[in-house]
C-alpha cells in the first residue's frame, strides 16, 4: 500500500506530514513511503534523511497517485482533483459545514478524512492533530510575547536595580491556552487566565496561575469538552467584566475559539486603548476573526501604543517539532485503519471503527 507525502503549498506554511523518523515505522509495517522532492526542506528534514530511512523520493503527481495521500493542510482545488478515484485522502480539512470541494473530491471516487473531525475520546488522544499542534502554538506564543515585549517577563534583580515580573493574562484555558500558562511561568511571568468553563479553574490553578473568575449568569462549558457560544446578555457582561483585568495586563495571551464559530471578541478597543503602552496582544484566534476587536490576520498592528500580533500559523513556526508530532498522530491514525496481511498493510472498513467513521466526510 503506497502512502504518497506531497509538499505543502500554502504560503508560510513550513510542515510535512512525515518525518523520516516516522516513514521508516512506517516502511516497517508493510507501507511503501513516497515523497515529493522537498516536501521536508522547510522543516528541516532534507532528502536524503528520507531516502536513508527508505523513502521513495519522487515527483509530485506520483505523490497523489497513491493508495493513501497525507497532507497536514486542506487541498488546493488543483490537489483535490490529482487524487485518483479509488483513493484515501487525509488532512486538516478547516472548514465547516458544507464543503464543495471536498463535495468534488467525493464525487471523483476519494474517500476524506478530516484530522479535526477525530472524536474526543481517549483512544483517540494520541491521533488528536489538533491538541498536538495546539500545545505548540500556545508554546511558541508565549516566546513571540516575550520577542515583542520591551522589557522583562520575569522579576529581575541586579546591581542596577530591579524589575518587576509582567502581568501576563491568558484567555481560554484549553490546550493552547493551558500550554501559554506552563510557558510563562517557566519564563517567570505573574500569570492570570480566564475561561468560560467552570471546570477549568483547577487546571489554571495547578499550573500555578491565577484564575480570573467572573459571575456571567450562565456556563460556558460546551460538549466533549469544548466551550459553547454564550448568550448576546452574557457575552455583553463578559467584555464588561473582563475590561478592568485586561486594562492592567502587560501582556495578553487570547486562545478562545468555538467550534464552526466567529471566535469571541473578549478584548475590546476600549480595553487596548486602557492598556499601558507597549503593551502587547498575541490573539491566537486570529484565523477566525480575533478575540481583540483590531486584531489584523498575519499582520502585526500598533494601536495606541499596543503591539497587536494576528499570526495565524504558529505550529508553523516551530516545523521540525510540529511535523514530527502531526506525523506521529497520523501513523497512530494508519496503525488502527489496517490489517496486516502476507502481502502488506489492507485497510479496514472505515465505518466499523468509532474514530474513523467519525472522521469521514460523507457525500
Amino acid at each position: 500500500m503506497k502512502l504518497g507525502i506531497p509538499k505543502e503549498t500554502l504560503a508560510g506554511e513550513t510542515r510535512v506530514a512525515t518525518t523520516p523518523e516516522v516513514a521508516q515505522k512506517l516502511i516497517k509495517q508493510g507501507f511503501e513511503v513516497l515523497l515529493e522532492s522537498g516536501a521536508g526542506a522547510a522543516a528541516h528534514y532534507p532528502d536524503r534523511a528520507y531516502v536513508d530511512a527508505g523513502v521513495t523520493v519522487t515527483d509530485r503527481a506520483a505523490c497523489f497517485d497513491a493508495d493513501i495521500v497525507l497532507k497536514v493542510r486542506r487541498p488546493t482545488d488543483d490537489e483535490a482533483a490529482a487524487v485518483r478515484s479509488g483513493a484515501l485522502y487525509i488532512s486538516l480539512l478547516e472548514s465547516c459545514g458544507e464543503d464543495a470541494l471536498v463535495g468534488r473530491m467525493i464525487e471523483n471516487g476519494v474517500r476524506v478524512l478530516g484530522m479535526e473531525r477525530m472524536p474526543r475520546i481517549s483512544r483517540a488522544q494520541s491521533m488528536d492533530a489538533l491538541s498536538s499542534q495546539s500545545n505548540i502554538a500556545g508554546y511558541r506564543a508565549v516566546l513571540e510575547a516575550a520577542a515583542h515585549y520591551g522589557r522583562f517577563l520575569p522579576m529581575m534583580m541586579t546591581s542596577a536595580g530591579s524589575a518587576k515580573p509582567a502581568r501576563l493574562v491568558v484567555l481560554g484555558a484549553g490546550v493552547a491556552g493551558l500550554q501559554a500558562i506552563a510557558t510563562a511561568r517557566r519564563l517567570g511571568a505573574d500569570v492570570y487566565a480566564y475561561d468560560v468553563r467552570p471546570e477549568t479553574k483547577e487546571q489554571i490553578e495547578s499550573l500555578g496561575a491565577k484564575a480570573i473568575e467572573l459571575d456571567l449568569g450562565e456556563s460556558g462549558a460546551g460538549e466533549g469538552g469544548y466551550a459553547k457560544e454564550l448568550s448576546d446578555e452574557a457575552k455583553a457582561k463578559q467584555q464588561q467584566l473582563l475590561a478592568d483585568e485586561l486594562a492592567k495586563a502587560h501582556v495578553i495571551i487570547t486562545t478562545a475559539l468555538i467550534p464552526c464559530r466567529p471566535a469571541p471578541e473578549l478584548v475590546t478597543a476600549e480595553v487596548v486603548q486602557r492598556m499601558r503602552e507597549g503593551s502587547i496582544i498575541i490573539d491566537l484566534a486570529a484565523a477566525n476573526g480575533g478575540n481583540c476587536k483590531l486584531t489584523q490576520p498575519d499582520q502585526v498592528v500598533v494601536e495606541h501604543g499596543v503591539t497587536i500580533v494576528g499570526q495565524t500559523n504558529y505550529p508553523a513556526m516551530v516545523p521540525s517539532d510540529a511535523s514530527a508530532f502531526y506525523a506521529r498522530n497520523l501513523a497512530n491514525l494508519l496503525e488502527i485503519m489496517v490489517d496486516k496481511s502476507d502481502t502488506g498493510p489492507v485497510l479496514k472498513d472505515l465505518t466499523e471503527d468509532e474514530i474513523t467513521k467519525a472522521m469521514l466526510v460523507a457525500g
